[in-house]
């Protein structure tokens, strides 16, 4: 029991070092850039405005690049012609790389919309 209790203290201890957050996922919508934190810090920006920029109010700042892939595959034009077509204009969000940097100068790169994970 002292040995968990012991455990436990020492894994809050090491746990509890207070450090910089993690860009965790970035999406972006027909017009917004939206960067989740790992502390659970949302921050968004004009992406369409400005496709590399600096989130300054976002904690500690962080630098984003958006690179917009102009020929995705067939079907994915076909449903975006078809949602625009509809009246659903933005409806269906660009696929592109977004590149955040961190205040450390690290780079995190994300495809969005993210890639669908494997369910078997």
């Amino acid at each position: 029991m002292r040995k968990l209790l012991l455990c436990l203290v020492l894994a809050g201890c090491v746990g509890g070092v207070p450090g910089n957050p993690v860009p965790q996922e970035a999406r972006l919508s027909a017009e917004v850039l939206t960067l989740t934190l790992s502390d659970g810090t949302v921050c968004r920006a004009n992406w369409v405005a400005a496709p590399v920029g600096r989130m300054e109010a976002c904690g500690p700042g962080y630098g984003y690049a958006v690179r917009v892939i102009d020929n995705p595959n067939f079907l994915r034009q076909i449903w975006t012609e078809l949602t625009s077509a509809l009246g659903a204009e933005g409806a269906v969000a660009p696929l592109a790389e977004v590149v955040i940097t961190d205040p450390a100068g690290v780079d995190r790169v994300f495809a969005s919309p993210p890639p669908v994970k494997d369910v078997f």
